[in-house]
């Protein structure tokens, strides 16, 4: 059966995908709404409400939440990233109700504290030291500033220790009732679920919620620049991000399809060319990152500090071959590992619940798994030379290495390689 999509009057999307024969459910409360939603002052307040939910919500405090779950079977998690904010329940059937239950007062009725927030402040603020002190986390850091200065897209989830000390129980709970506004809020359950219960356990729980969620203030601008850092390390750790295109734009299975054959699996020219026949790096791999209106193409690598101008340089020769051309072979080998891996996902039900809020998010309903794979299957050699093309028409680079002094030459390496 295909996902259904049901709209409640204030605007809360539903989406119930029954999976028949499974004996668990899963329940994602998606708002559309994160990170990228922030001001400077406010940067990290997402992933702090995230936090905070868990200290107390419904008046069950932190421990009766997650007893409360765990003692039906289930397991409860949550994520923020720069565009949605995901709260998830994993169960045995039957657990709906008690998901819904939980997941609502997480989102909706939250207690916020004064004491829980200064504790929570301490927790985040040690989550940052951590970041900071983990190179091939901090390395992503250090890029994506680069690559976005000093839009929201360029901060950090997580914040500043400044940003988040001036949070106070008012401010973050004004903060959640913009956040997860019903205009971009997303109910989404699939596995061993009945529509019928779903919709009235939703309407029950979110349909008298009402009010407006802040906008996106600005669009994305890939701004590009080095950050080349010193750290006395082992290993070298090196990000390469160029300009790419966002999650709704035509081109964007291409992309898929090219991090994919630049350094998605073993067969992967980066893995092949830079670890397997030259032996430049033990870790590499390549990726598309992509937004409602933006995105990037990132490389990252770890390589010895002596490896690591010669290892940007070989990137940097992989990406303009494979701008330039594609073989049909090649081609066809990685549009089935994407529909491979795409499938895959299919067959977990929180994936399933996940994906399906995350289309609906950007293009207004959930997409069918044969018109994804389609979409895969139509790409030519022709959209994947159109879309190199693009990557390279802006010549802005974006590049962070964290390591010994011998591997800080690696981005302005692999940007003369490129560009000249």
């Amino acid at each position: 059966m295909s996902a259904r999509l049901h709209t409640l009057a204030n605007g809360v999307r539903v989406i119930a995908d029954p999976m028949p024969g499974l004996e668990t459910i899963a329940l994602a409360v998606v708002a559309g709404r994160g990170a990228r939603y922030e001001d400077a002052s406010s940067s990290g307040w997402s992933h702090l409400l995230e936090h905070m939910v868990f200290k107390g919500a419904g008046g069950r405090s932190a421990r009766d939440i997650v007893e409360a779950v765990e003692a039906e079977g289930g397991q409860i998690n949550a994520a923020t990233a720069y565009e949605r904010t995901s709260f998830q329940v994993r169960a045995l059937k039957g657990g709906l109700p008690l998901a819904m239950e939980v997941l609502s007062d997480l989102v909706l009725h939250p207690t916020l504290s004064e004491d829980d927030l200064a504790r929570e402040k301490q927790v985040v603020g040690q989550e940052i030291a951590e970041a900071a002190d983990t190179p091939d986390d901090l390395v992503f850091e250090l890029a994506q500033a680069k690559a976005f200065g000093d839009q929201p897209l360029g901060r950090s989830i997580l914040g500043t220790v400044e940003s988040i000390a001036a949070a106070d129980p008012g401010t973050i709970g004004d903060w959640r009732a913009s956040l997860y506004a019903p205009d971009r809020l997303i109910v989404a359950a699939s596995g061993a679920i009945d529509e019928d219960e779903l919709l009235a356990l939703t309407s029950r729980a979110f349909g008298s919620i009402s009010g407006q969620g802040v906008p996106v203030t600005e669009a994305g601008a890939f701004t590009g620049g080095m950050a080349p850092t010193r750290r006395d390390l082992e290993q070298a750790h090196l990000v390469i991000l160029l300009p790419s295109v966002g999650s709704a734009d035509p081109d964007y299975f291409a992309v898929r399809l090219f991090a994919e054959a630049l350094g998605g699996g073993m067969s992967s020219r980066l893995f092949q060319e830079a670890r397997e026949k030259r032996g430049l790096a033990y870790s590499i791999d390549a990726y598309a990152e992509a937004y409602s209106d933006t995105g990037v193409l990132g490389v990252y690598a770890g390589c010895q500090a002596k490896d690591a101008a010669e290892l940007a340089r070989v990137t940097a020769a992989e990406i303009a071959d494979l701008a330039s051309a594609v073989t049909e072979a090649e081609l066809a080998r990685c549009k089935a590992q994407l529909k491979g891996h795409l499938f895959m996902a299919a067959e977990r039900p929180l994936v399933r619940a996940e994906q399906a809020a995350g289309q609906t998010l950007l293009f207004g309903a959930p997409r069918e798994l044969a018109d994804l794979a389609a979409a895969i299957d139509a790409v030519t050699p022709a959209d994947m030379a159109r879309l190199g093309g693009r990557l390279l028409a802006s010549r802005k680079v974006a590049g962070a290495v964290l390591g010994p002094k011998g591997a800080m030459g690696a981005p302005d390496a692999f940007e003369k390689a490129l560009f000249g």
